[in-house]
C-alpha cells in the first residue's frame, strides 16, 4: 500500500513554488513518499498596499499557518525572514536548511553598480531597511538617490528597470538564485554597505508541534550552521521590537582563522544596522560570540546587541513598532 501523498503548503509566487519546489525534492530523497504542493494566497500576495502600512509582520504567514493548524496541508515552507520572531505555540519549525546568498542585489539600467549610480538615480525597493543603507551610502559618497517605493514579484519589479521607469531596483540574491535569475544581477551589495533582513535567504520548514513524526523527519534537513546565524539575528530583532517591514538590517557570520592546517572556525559575529529611511542616521554595531553556537547563547548574542543599539538611541530610529 502506497503511503499518502505530504502536502506541502506554500505561496503562489514563482519564487515561493521555487522554494518550496527544492523543499519537495529533498522530503521526497529523504522519506521516498511522494510529495505535492498546495498553493495558498497569503494578505501579503493579494494587497497592493506597501509592507510598512499593512504591518509586515505575518502578511504572508497567516494563510499558511491557518491550513497547517487546519489540517489541510501537513508541513509548510516560509521565507525565514516573513516569519513573526513570536513562535506560534501549537507549530514548530522543525528544519532550516542551508542558507543561501544573504546579500543584497542590484539590477541596473546599462550595467551599472552601486558605486556607480549616476546622481539623482530612482532605485526601487519596498523596504525601508534597504532605503535607509542605501540613502546612508549615497550620503557617504556625495550621491543624491531617490529610493522609491515598489511592490510586486521580481519579474515586476526588475519590469521597472525594463521600462526605463526606474534605473535600478535591488532584490534579494537568493530570490533570483532560487529561480535561475542571478546573469540580470549588475551589482552583489557588500554586507559592509547594506546588511541584509534578518533570516534573509534562509527558509523555514513549519509543521504542527503535535506530530512528532513529522518533526523528527523534517529536522534532518535542518542546518545547525545556519539555524544558529538566524537566531541571533532575530532574537536582534525581537529585542528592537521591531517588525519585519522596520529599518533593521542583521548578519550573523562565522569567523575563520587559519591552523596551518586549514581554517578553523573561531567565533560567530553578529552585526546590526537600525537607520531613518532617508539615511541621515544609522545605529550600526557588532559583537561577537563563541563557537558552536547554543540556541541559548545565539538568542543572548542577539539580545546584547539589541541592547547596546537601543542605548545607541536605535529605538528613536524605527518608524514601525511591533503591536
Amino acid at each position: 500500500m502506497t503511503e499518502r501523498a505530504l502536502r506541502l503548503g506554500t505561496r503562489r509566487s514563482k519564487l515561493a513554488m521555487a522554494q518550496s519546489g527544492h523543499v519537495a525534492d529533498a522530503v521526497r530523497q529523504l522519506t521516498g513518499r511522494p510529495v505535492e504542493l498546495v498553493e495558498i494566497t497569503t494578505y501579503g500576495d493579494v494587497s497592493r498596499e506597501h509592507l510598512a502600512q499593512i504591518g509586515g509582520t505575518g502578511v504572508f504567514v497567516v494563510a499558511l499557518r491557518d491550513a497547517l493548524l487546519a489540517g489541510e496541508v501537513d508541513f509548510a515552507v516560509h521565507s525565514l525572514k516573513d516569519l513573526p520572531t513570536t513562535q506560534h505555540p501549537d507549530l514548530v519549525v522543525a528544519a532550516i536548511p542551508e542558507r543561501e546568498d544573504p546579500r543584497d542585489v542590484l539590477v541596473a539600467r546599462d550595467g551599472l553598480t552601486l558605486d556607480r549610480l549616476p546622481d539623482g538615480a530612482r532605485v526601487g525597493t519596498g523596504s525601508p531597511r534597504r532605503m535607509a543603507q542605501l540613502n546612508a551610502y549615497a550620503r557617504s559618497h556625495g550621491l543624491t538617490i531617490e529610493t522609491v517605493p515598489i511592490r510586486g514579484n521580481i519579474d515586476t519589479r526588475v519590469g521597472y528597470v525594463h521600462k526605463g521607469e526606474l534605473d535600478a531596483v535591488v532584490l534579494a540574491a537568493a530570490g533570483l538564485n532560487r529561480i535561475g535569475r542571478t546573469d540580470e544581477v549588475t551589482d552583489f551589495l557588500s554586507v559592509d554597505s547594506v546588511l541584509p533582513a534578518p533570516g534573509q535567504g534562509a527558509l523555514a520548514i513549519e509543521c504542527a508541534a503535535a506530530d512528532a513524526d513529522l518533526v523528527a523527519t523534517l529536522a534532518e534537513l535542518d542546518d545547525p550552521h545556519t539555524r544558529a546565524a538566524v537566531t541571533a539575528e532575530r532574537s536582534l530583532l525581537a529585542a528592537l521590537e521591531a517588525g519585519c517591514s522596520a529599518p533593521v538590517g542583521a548578519l550573523a557570520d562565522l569567523l575563520a582563522e587559519d591552523s596551518g592546517r586549514g581554517q578553523i572556525v573561531t567565533e560567530m559575529r553578529l552585526r546590526g544596522v537600525v537607520g531613518t529611511t532617508d539615511g541621515s542616521t544609522l545605529v550600526q554595531l557588532s559583537t561577537t560570540g563563541p563557537v558552536p553556537v547554543s540556541y541559548d547563547e545565539a538568542m543572548a548574542l542577539g539580545r546584547e546587541l539589541a541592547d547596546e543599539m537601543l542605548a545607541k538611541g536605535a529605538a528613536g530610529l524605527m518608524g514601525e513598532r511591533a503591536h
